[in-house]
């Protein structure tokens, strides 16, 4: 229980520092039927349909709930390739779910399959999604659905230790795979933008994105994230358009040393 009241007190920081709509969900991959959280929700269970992985998010993120996705209660085929609870089909990996539909040909539409994030098939039997400020289970990431403004912040506060950019791979389908799976199977990082099912089925904000920090880097997300609230970067913000606006220190010096002012 002291573990999970750290993940619980870090979702009631990033909800109140970063003044977020909803709550930042901790994400489980369940390798076993034990796994499953006690009073998880499984949606054909206990709801009676089932639900794309991005509807279950929402549970999550904006009513609280703790959710269980197993292969039986996914609706959306994508983060059952994704989280390797099925075999990837031919047909998919041949192109014909972008084709026609979205790209100009069937050869487009493999390059995608081949290149679509994918955890080990059979490792998993599923997910379980909760509050972070709730969660009955220790994360494998912690997601974040964020506005631009919020997500600066967040890689602000990634960047304190090592001061690296961020490489990750964007697309514009299956939010739910790209936000969570590189983020691990590469142990770092990520970000992601709603797709379509986000938007149009799971009530992602036009101004949102997805930020998805691996369990073993959050805690140094927070640390980064109270040193650059320490120096000013937080909110809310105040806004202005003024011209030669006052620099920052470092920003001056090596301005002056180009020598264009």
């Amino acid at each position: 229980m002291e573990k999970l009241s750290y993940y619980h007190q870090c979702g009631e920081e990033l909800e109140r520092e970063l003044r977020l709509k909803t709550y930042p969900m901790a994400l489980k991959l369940l390798e076993k039927e034990s796994d499953i959280p006690e009073d998880a929700k499984r949606p054909t269970r206990d709801l009676g349909f089932h639900l794309s992985l991005c509807q279950a998010f929402q549970l999550s993120r904006r009513e609280g709930a703790t959710i269980a996705m197993l292969l039986a209660d996914n609706w959306c085929f994508e983060p059952v390739v994704g989280f390797g609870l099925a075999e990837p089909p031919e047909r998919f990996l041949q192109g014909h779910n972008r084709f026609p539909r979205d790209v100009a040909s069937l050869e487009a539409g493999s390059n995608y399959a081949q290149e679509f994030p994918k955890l080990p098939t059979g490792k998993y039997i599923g997910v379980a999604t909760a509050p972070l400020r709730a969660t009955p289970f220790e994360p494998d990431v912690v997601v974040t659905y964020c506005d631009s403004a919020q997500l600066s912040l967040l890689l602000l506060g990634r960047e304190y230790k090592e001061g690296r950019n961020l490489q990750c791979p964007l697309s514009s389908h299956a939010a739910c795979v790209y936000a969570v799976v590189p983020a691990l199977q590469e142990r770092q990082c990520q970000v992601a933008i709603p797709c379509r099912g986000d938007h149009y089925l799971a009530m992602a904000g036009d101004e949102e994105m997805i930020f998805t920090v691996p369990r073993e880097e959050l805690e140094d997300l927070m640390v980064g994230l109270r040193h650059v609230r320490s120096t000013g970067s937080r909110l809310p913000r105040a806004y202005t358009m003024r011209s030669e606006y006052q620099l920052g220190e470092s920003y001056q010096q090596i301005a002056k040393i180009i020598g264009y002012i």
